[in-house]
């Protein structure tokens, strides 16, 4: 049967409506209470981390067109063992920003100020989600999944809707908030102004203020991969599409942000006492426009609705992926026929998501400790891309990037910093929660006689060295970044970039063969798939 495909269109739309989640609506306002209005500075970082580790992606993406690809292709050049882990990593990301974007709904839901709306008041207290409030929380992920368990055309379909409200919102709040209240002069005319709190905060923000987690969804295209039509081409456009209209969004977004403010308010409390609810919607009702907040508590709800959505489809391809990797029960990989989704990993995350919610009922403790998890998964990208260009020389790629030999161990680099900035005690936990995927491994590889696991261990183990060391720096690292002080800012930078060098080209020389036979029947059939539609 023939199962209809992502267009370009639509696969930009589905990005979008990953990329801009509940990010715009609080990200703005929590930047600026870290750094003032050197904030800005701190989405442009962001945009640059996420941006340099994408880059390295799109290569492999192309070269491997598959669903959930992420979570395969560290096991293509370094076997099981770094696959598995970099494939848990980024699952339990992936199954906790379902519920996250879920909290994210509710918790702007309990703050709508019309007074037919009261009854919502109580889905919150004291930020944490309540009794009431987590039942409406597990509706939320239910319907989320639901619209996932169609065909592709229907989520397709539904995410292209919702995200031209989605990018057309914030843009008329860029505009109405200019036109009302525009004030320069809140980026200061002194360094001391620019950085009120110091340089260090422009770090901080990215991963504290949810920069990092507004940017990471870009795998949603990479997820989708053996979904989209020319994959060879549009994995790249998507990508750098989404991604550069998702950073002009954010950057316009906190720019406004910081001159809407009216002067008075940064005078009497910094911008450390600014203290909103509901950021941008709190800041329409300060400049008088009424009509503007209504809009915003609105898409306050559509946003996070929108993110949940399509990482409901990105959580079910990875988990079918790693049922390719026979490290977890096989079930978890099967397709459904008519519609060619994995409907059975879709179950399981919605059940998990629902369980992880139980437990963690703050959207802030969720966003930071598990998009640090993400950027575990991203390490081995720059990693697995170099890797390929030794190991596979011969292999089929539509796009050979040419600055990738330089950009990868930057982008390696990049991604180091940035879980350091997530600051300890985050990073140990990142670590435990690695760690909790172990055991599935170990006994699929006892039922399998231990076959692979010999095999596997030594080119993982640049790996397991270097999550004792970041955990290590995060511990000894600078105050700035929760650390014990014992390396002060900025020679904190400069220890991190030189060990991950290091790391990096123990990586990129660790690569087996082990399971390289699958990637190359893949690779193949991405070689005769485009062959097929030149001719056509």
């Amino acid at each position: 049967m023939h199962i209809k495909k992502i267009s370009l269109f639509h696969l930009v739309m589905l990005a979008l409506g990953s990329l801009i989640g509940s990010g715009w609506l609080f990200g703005a306002w929590e930047a600026s209470k870290i750094a003032g209005p050197a904030a800005i500075l701190s989405w442009v970082v962001g945009g640059v981390v996420i941006g340099a580790i994408a880059y390295t992606y799109i290569e492999i993406g192309a070269m491997f067109p598959e669903s959930g690809g992420m979570s395969k292709y560290a096991q293509y050049t370094h076997g099981s063992l770094l696959g598995f882990i970099a494939a848990w990593a980024n699952w339990i990301s992936l199954i906790t920003i379902i519920p996250i974007e879920a909290v994210a709904a509710v918790q702007y839901m309990s703050s709508w100020p019309w007074s037919w709306a009261n009854w919502t008041h109580q889905f919150l207290s004291n930020g944490t989600v309540t009794t009431s409030g987590l039942f409406v929380v597990f509706i939320f992920i239910l319907v989320f999944t639901l619209l996932n368990y169609g065909s592709v055309s229907i989520l397709t379909r539904f995410t292209s809707l919702i995200s031209v409200f989605k990018i057309g919102m914030p843009l008329l709040t860029v505009v109405m908030l200019m036109v009302s209240g525009f004030h320069p002069g809140n980026y200061g005319s002194s360094f001391h102004e620019f950085f009120p709190y110091g340089t260090a905060t422009i770090f901080s923000a990215t991963t504290a203020a949810g920069i990092i987690f507004s940017f990471d969804a870009f795998q949603t295209v990479i997820n989708m991969g053996a979904e989209i039509t020319h994959p060879e081409k549009n994995i790249a456009r998507g990508i750098t599409i989404s991604l550069v209209i998702t950073g002009i969004i954010y950057v316009l977004l906190q720019s406004t942000f910081i001159t809407a403010i009216p002067p008075h308010v940064i005078a009497a409390s910094g911008w450390h006492g600014i203290n909103f609810s509901s950021p941008f919607a709190d800041l329409a009702i300060l400049l008088g426009m009424h009509w503007l907040s209504v809009l915003l508590y609105i898409d306050a709800f559509v946003s996070p609705f929108g993110t949940g959505v399509s990482f409901v489809a990105s959580a079910g391809r990875a988990l079918y992926a790693m049922a390719g990797n026979h490290h977890i029960p096989q079930f978890l990989g099967r397709i459904n026929p008519r519609y060619g989704i994995p409907r059975v990993a879709m179950l399981v995350d919605t059940l998990l998501s629902i369980v992880m919610v139980a437990l963690f009922r703050s959207w802030s403790l969720l966003a930071t400790v598990l998009s640090t998890a993400t950027l575990i998964a991203y390490l081995t990208g720059p990693v697995t891309a170099i890797s390929l260009r030794t190991m596979g020389a011969d292999l089929y790629r539509p796009v050979r990037l040419k600055s990738l030999p330089w950009l990868a161990p930057v982008a390696f680099v990049l991604a180091s910093l940035a879980v350091y900035w997530a600051m300890w005690p985050t990073t140990i936990q990142v670590i435990a929660i690695i760690i909790l995927g172990l055991p599935f491994y170990f006994y699929y590889e006892w039922r399998n006689h231990f076959q692979e696991l010999k095999a596997a261990i030594k080119p993982s183990l640049w790996m397991l060295a270097y999550l004792v060391f970041i955990s290590l720096m995060s511990y000894a690292g600078a105050h700035e970044f929760n650390g014990s002080g014992w390396i002060h800012y900025p020679w904190d930078f400069l220890v991190i970039t030189c060990f991950s060098l290091g790391f990096y080209y123990w990586g990129i020389h660790s690569w087996t063969r082990s399971d390289f036979a699958a990637a190359k029947a893949l690779n193949a059939q991405a070689k005769a798939n485009s062959e097929n539609w030149q001719d056509d």
